[in-house]
């Protein structure tokens, strides 16, 4: 069975899921933005239901599943208007990294209660002076005894007050030549010397983000996930599926702005007959489908050769589907705001603020441009251009 063809199983979870964003919805959403709450009953309902951790163990609780099954759910409550941001966090990333790298305590301790989303775990690895650029992280980890000591900062860390711990990306020295090597550590969020600050964003979300701050953070030896020597076969291990569920996030968020235009379209009448009837309207949003349907099927792809086992191959495919999908979906909102004219900016329709929200898939988690760099030199043999 190929990636392209749904199976009936795929076929009966997109269904299953989508009636549960129908029940919550872009309402739902909305309302908990403006109280300043996170989806804590969205969150807890899927859990329930078994769809926060269908790509984790079934032996530590999750459904036995990949990526592919976890970017479905992600995509149908992005397209019913209530995605969950920490999906992509929480189980995609730091779940994934802990079933494939972790030990059996910290599988024990933690698989289960992402898959039910009793617990979240947030990631930490972008920082103010690195950018893109995780070579550049400076956040360190030195031996203390058995204990390590980490000291450093983070910035952009989603849902960090309400996780229970944040799996951070560091560095520790290599003792045999000295250079620094990236490692992946437990931090629980009431460590002593782990301080959060919450971001002034504009951006219209229910999962807050946050800079942070360790000072000497001291962790216990179990602390470290996986091998220390593994170092970049860890960490992207958890990053390309967060480049897949950036591409499900954006697909279901442009599915959920086209489906109020094409509403719009067919019932809003100006002269003789509907606007969705002048090729001036219908045309772009029909593109902006085949756009998301595209970016779909790539997506599908990079979730297919991950689940497979294949990350070289997976690597590049992620980007891909990350970067088609931001791409159609920033088009997707912005054509369907200008298919509603005036009404598309309104509070009642609720799709300017997905103006802003859209972006998010062309700047994180890494940025289009640097998706560029990555094809133009992996992918086409061309050289580097830093």
């Amino acid at each position: 069975m190929t990636a392209v063809i749904e199976s009936e199983e795929h076929k009966a979870l997109r269904a299953a899921v989508a009636a549960l964003g129908k029940r919550y919805g872009r309402d739902y959403l909305t309302r908990t933005i403006a109280e300043g709450k996170p989806p804590t009953e969205l969150w807890s309902e899927a859990g329930k239901l078994g769809y926060l951790g269908v790509n984790l163990p079934e032996e530590h609780g999750g459904g036995g599943g990949g990526i592919a099954e976890l970017a479905i759910v992600l995509e149908e409550l992005g397209a019913a208007g209530s995605p969950l941001l920490m999906l992509v966090v929480s189980p995609a990333i730091c779940g994934t990294v802990i079933s494939r790298f972790g030990t059996e305590d910290q599988k024990r301790q933690w698989l289960p209660a992402l898959a039910d989303g009793t617990r979240l775990m947030a990631f930490g690895i972008t920082e103010p002076d690195a950018g893109s650029n995780s070579h550049r992280i400076t956040t360190t980890a030195r031996r203390d005894g058995t204990d390590w000591l980490l000291t450093g900062r983070k910035v952009f860390i989603s849902g960090v007050d309400i996780a229970y711990a944040v799996l951070i990306v560091g560095r520790t020295e290599d003792a045999r030549t000295g250079t620094l090597k990236p490692c992946l550590f437990i931090v629980p969020t009431d460590a002593e010397g782990f301080q959060k600050r919450p971001l002034d964003m504009e951006l219209n979300a229910a999962e807050k983000q946050f800079e942070l701050t360790l000072d000497d953070v001291r962790l216990p030896a179990d602390a470290l996930v996986g091998d220390e020597d593994a170092g970049l076969l860890q960490l992207f291990a958890g990053l390309n599926p967060e480049r897949i569920m950036t591409a499900a996030f954006a697909i279901g968020m442009g599915r959920y702005a086209l489906s109020r235009a094409v509403e719009y379209a067919r019932d809003r009448t100006v002269w003789k007959a509907p606007i969705g009837a002048h090729q001036a309207i219908a045309h772009p949003l029909a593109q902006a489908h085949i756009d998301l349907e595209l970016a779909r099927l790539m997506m599908q792809k990079a979730a297919h050769l991950y689940d497979a086992g294949d990350d070289a191959g997976a690597g590049e495919a992620a980007n891909m589907a990350k970067y088609a999908a931001g791409e159609a979906c920033v088009k997707a909102v912005d054509q369907a705001v200008h298919t509603l004219g005036g009404n598309g900016l309104t509070r009642e329709f609720g799709l300017a603020s997905l103006i802003t929200a859209a972006r998010v898939a062309r700047i994180a988690p890494v940025s289009r441009e640097m998706i560029l760099n990555y094809v133009s030199h992996q992918t086409l043999g061309l050289p580097k251009s830093y």
